[in-house]
């Protein structure tokens, strides 16, 4: 009897093929015109933030992906293409991303060509470019330092390293180059005042420069002593709350900056990470994008209890959130794995983004430190720094 029913079965099947397959198969999608193409808006919401997405496998691939961190069905909302040691940045009033990149004419080799490309917010197509002369941009695992904006996002400043380091001058409105200054010893670029920057120095000092309407030197100042190269070095990515920069010693010290004046200048008090139990065998911080600010002024220092010499790139497990004006830690926030670079959106209830090794991007709420969602690893292959959106 059963063998009856199975020669019965399979002969239905054989005799009527296409309506076993309407019954095994849901109705087909439409087709879809090809290519396809969306408009993001010209301005993003605040929940999106810029991931610098370093491919580690090649030297020629790199790109800035544009995420919305408030979506676990569609969270990666376009690409923007940029090379591996690109740096970039985001004009909210002009709704323009700008990438300071290097090209070559036989792809690895050849004439080499360092350039700023300019892209639409809401197309993501390039609509302008601006050569950089020399040959000699900085070409380094991505710091924010290298690429700033100056004189209200009418200029953009481009850290040069042949290895003597200097910086260009660029009139992004107006398409051109307008001067090289050298910073003999110093590294990394700090907006300072209405139109210059701050650089620090090898011999821990820093200097301010004020910058003319060509871009050129109009005045400069050095401080001395601003920072201790061998026994507290910094970590060169600041946390920035209005004018003030923040920023961590690879063993746990905050020191802050005022940037608003022509002369950056080192705020009187130092204050604290703190310390905890558990140390192995001890409490520092550790990572890449190592500290983020709120909109309150909070900041939050990732942290690993693994700290000894060598580990401040190792990542943590922790999120430390200091209050640097009355010097205290408010919360602790454990991780769900180990962090490698952090941010907080700057929504009205803002969230902390933190990047894993693996290449997973996890949200959490920043004020109460509970874990919100993760994002999964198929938005960057190896997200290493953050860009929020203002």
């Amino acid at each position: 009897m059963v063998m009856r029913l199975l020669v019965a079965a399979l002969a239905l099947s054989v005799a009527h093929p296409a309506q076993a397959a309407a019954a095994d198969y849901p109705k087909p999608l439409p087709e879809e015109p090809v290519p396809a193409t969306a408009l993001l808006p010209a301005v993003y919401p605040e929940s999106w933030i810029l991931v610098h997405d370093l491919h580690f496998g090649s030297i020629l691939d790199g790109r800035v992906d544009v995420v919305d961190t408030a979506s676990t069905a569609q969270p990666l909302k376009g690409i923007v293409r940029a090379a591996q040691f690109a740096s970039h940045l985001y004009s909210r009033d002009k709704h323009e991303i700008y990438t300071a990149e290097t090209f070559y004419s036989r792809l690895t080799r050849g004439e080499r060509t360092d350039a700023i490309t300019i892209w639409d917010t809401a197309t993501l197509q390039p609509k302008g470019e601006i050569v950089l002369p020399g040959g000699k941009r900085y070409q380094a695992v991505t710091y924010s330092g290298t690429f700033q904006f100056t004189n209200g996002e009418r200029w953009a400043l481009v850290s040069n390293f042949t290895p003597a380091q200097s910086v260009t001058v660029v009139d992004l409105d107006g398409r051109k180059v307008l001067n090289e200054i050298d910073l003999p010893g110093c590294t990394f670029i700090y907006p300072t005042g209405t139109r210059g920057f701050t650089t620090f120095c090898a011999d821990g000092s820093m200097t301010s420069l004020v910058l003319d309407a060509e871009g050129k030197v109009a005045s400069s100042k050095t401080v001395d002593g601003v920072q201790d190269i061998d026994k507290q070095p910094m970590f060169a990515m600041p946390a920035m709350v209005g004018k003030t920069a923040w920023f961590v010693t690879y063993y746990g010290q905050i020191h802050g900056f005022d940037l608003s004046g022509d002369t950056a200048k080192a705020l009187p008090n130092v204050a604290s990470v703190g310390t905890a139990e558990g140390g192995d065998p001890e409490w520092r911080p550790g990572g890449w994008q190592v500290i983020a600010s709120d909109p309150s002024g909070r900041l939050y220092v990732l942290m690993s209890p693994h700290g000894r010499e060598g580990s401040h790139k190792d990542g943590g497990s922790e999120v430390w959130v200091i209050d640097p004006v009355k010097n205290v830690r408010v919360m602790r926030i454990p991780l769900h794995g180990t962090g490698f670079s952090i941010a907080v959106t700057r929504e009205a209830a803002p969230h902390l983004i933190v990047a894993r090794p693996d290449g997973v991007i996890d949200v959490y709420d920043a004020a109460t430190g509970a874990f919100v969602h993760s994002l999964g690893a198929s938005v960057a292959v190896s997200p290493v720094t953050f860009t929020v959106v203002p």
